[in-house]
């Protein structure tokens, strides 16, 4: 039997139409999100009950499709499943619209502040503005967390239904650990079960507390951000702490206040955007022809049916927030039948909801590998492109980011890999360098020719030769560069343009794919 996704109900069977790849496949991504980002087959298949063969073939399927890639034995879940996620991000729009306010709040007051929606009985984090110090919050965009152990819970409970209730209430008694939420410690069998009274109280006074409910030390307030054109909760803003800076009273004395001013700012905002309907962004392109494509490359270690039911998922977006099983099929090239089959699976699943001919995403398609990689650096997205490109040339490869503020300029290494050669460059990670005598510093400059490259001859040291090209943000600004060092007698200035450069642009490209896919909604540091 396939492991449920956390907190989802599974007393019924899957609907007869429901694609059964499809679920196995939620099922691995779902593993893999819970368990950091990391498992072994072996692993996988006691985790979600499916056989070794399956296992291999869902994976084979997702590395094919970037989501996955292969280190030895183990699956690692890589920046591009991210997609999934963002696509339900940008239909939500709120992240675009309300991320900037609670930037700045949190900036103001030094302290960590998130926003939150509702996912059933659960509350699930959709941005995080942290401080970075010794003691911080860790939790995650994606991070899903039982409502009652949280300031945002009585906020949303305070428009459930009894029906909502009643679901809570067979979660609570099935799960009384909270084993079914990985982003929380075990619950305190001796802790106060009032969740019913704090909802009421949220009720009349329009704001919660959390006073050590998750962990002991961590505190919270929170205020909830109404829809202007429904009135309900659209989502919840928090300033979270820690005892050692604030009591929970101290925070609604001190905090509350600039934190209501904040949350006025933001329905604003809201009602703002209502007059301005977001612009439809491009919908994916071939994605039935590549799933085709690859099935014919692979044969039967690619589950066809998994892929183009994925694909369904990112159709979703900036200005298609609700589509049609017409829009669905029009976006993603694929048979109606087949869209249909797979937005039943993924209604069964929790991933989609449907209202009349509209379907939309829920926020539980975050739980597909987000959370172990919004906390993702430049380095750790770049290492296994660089190790791939030292292998490939067998030369050694690295990535480097400008020292902020450092006159003149100057460079940091942030990742290498080396190669298995007697003599070799070796420079480690943290190493400074002048920017104006290193490629990797000219193209971090912008002080490359036209093909886009710098070039490094004997500048450095005696011998040592470097090509490097630049890395750029979404905004198109270079903010690292990549370059691969030989030794003057291995090659040429020529043969480091002929035979280096082009491998060097391909990983460059898909460092810097990586990288726009992940700081779509999250922030991603350099190092």
């Amino acid at each position: 039997m396939t492991r449920p996704l956390p907190s989802v109900p599974v007393a019924h069977e899957p609907p007869a139409e429901a694609v059964a790849p499809l679920i196995r496949g939620v099922a691995v991504l779902a593993a893999l999100t819970d368990a950091g980002g990391t498992l072994s087959a072996s692993a996988l298949e006691r985790r979600t009950g499916l056989a070794r063969s399956t296992v291999d073939r869902i994976t084979a399927t997702l590395a094919r499709m970037g989501y996955v890639r292969q280190d030895g034995r183990d699956a690692v879940l890589t920046p591009r499943v991210m997609e999934l996620g963002n696509a339900y991000l940008a239909a939500l729009r709120l992240p675009a619209l309300l991320d900037g306010h609670a930037d700045a709040v949190a900036d103001e007051l030094d302290e960590s502040v998130s926003l939150a929606v509702a996912d059933r009985d659960g509350i699930r984090f959709i941005h995080q503005a942290t401080r970075r110090r010794a003691m911080s919050v860790s939790f995650r965009i994606g991070d899903l967390l039982p409502a009652e152990r949280t300031a945002p819970g009585p906020l949303f409970a305070a428009e459930w239904t009894e029906r909502e209730w009643a679901a809570w209430r067979a979660r609570r008694a099935a799960d009384p650990a909270d084993a079914g939420f990985p982003a929380v410690p075990p619950r305190n069998p001796a802790a106060a079960d009032d969740f019913e009274a704090r909802t009421e109280e949220a009720r009349h006074t329009g704001w919660a507390l959390d006073d050590q409910l998750v962990e002991p030390g961590l505190v919270a307030v929170s205020v909830p951000v109404r829809d202007p054109g429904t009135g309900r909760v659209a989502c919840v803003a928090s300033v979270v702490s820690h005892t050692s800076r604030h009591t929970a009273a101290d925070l609604r004395e001190t905090l509350l206040p600039r934190l209501r001013t904040a949350v006025t700012a933001m329905e604003a905002e809201l009602r703002a955007a209502g007059d301005r309907p977001a612009e439809p962004g491009p919908p994916p392109a071939g994605l039935a022809v590549w799933t085709t494509a690859s099935k014919h490359e692979l044969g039967r270690d690619f589950v066809e049916s998994l892929a183009r039911g994925l694909t369904v998922l990112t159709a979703f977006g900036d200005g298609r927030s609700a589509l049609t099983l017409t829009d669905v099929a029009k976006a993603t090239g694929l048979a109606r039948a087949t869209a249909r089959r797979a937005l039943i699976t993924f209604e069964h699943l929790g991933l989609v909801s449907a209202d009349g001919r509209e379907f939309t995403l829920t926020p539980r398609v975050l739980s597909l590998g987000y959370p172990p990689l919004s906390r993702t650096t430049l380095s750790r997205l770049a290492a296994p492109w660089l190790r791939a490109l030292a292998d490939r040339l067998d030369e050694p490869t690295a990535l480097a980011v400008p020292v902020p503020g450092a006159e003149p300029a100057e460079i940091q290494y942030v990742a290498v890999a080396a190669a298995s050669r007697v003599l070799t460059v070796d420079i480690t990670v943290g190493t400074r360098l002048p920017a104006s005598r290193t490629a990797l510093g000219r193209a971090l400059l912008g002080l490359t020719g036209p093909g886009g490259y710098a070039l490094a001859d004997e500048e450095l040291e005696s011998g040592l030769r470097s090509i490097a090209v630049p890395v750029r943000d979404r905004a198109g600004r270079p903010v690292a560069a990549v370059n691969v060092a030989t030794h003057a007698a291995r090659r040429t200035l020529a043969e480091c343009v002929t035979e280096v450069l082009p491998a060097l642009h391909a990983a460059a490209a898909r460092i810097q794919d990586d990288l726009h896919i992940a700081s779509r909604f999250t922030h991603v540091p350099l190092s």
